[in-house]
């Protein structure tokens, strides 16, 4: 859970629940890093944007080598997530 504070999907508004929909479409829930821009939903929708193109976007680089990438970075940067 983030120090931020966050709204959760059952205080959220119109517009970021519209987020929050869509967010959670594919997994059925919200990822908290997500949440952490509860505060600014046009913040959230853009980096909701940013991750699908950078892990599903066209790329010469497979699914699994942008995954091995991204924990590597994770790792490098002590981040748990």
């Amino acid at each position: 859970m983030t120090w931020i504070r966050v709204i959760e999907e059952e205080e959220a508004g119109r517009d970021l629940s519209e987020v929050y929909r869509e967010a959670g479409a594919s997994r059925g829930s919200v990822a908290n890093i997500l949440k952490a821009h509860s505060l600014n939903p046009l913040v959230m929708r853009a980096h909701l944007a940013l991750y699908r193109e950078l892990m599903f976007g066209r790329s010469e680089l497979t699914r699994a080598e942008r995954e091995v990438i991204a924990v590597a970075v994770s790792v490098v940067n002590h981040c748990h997530y």
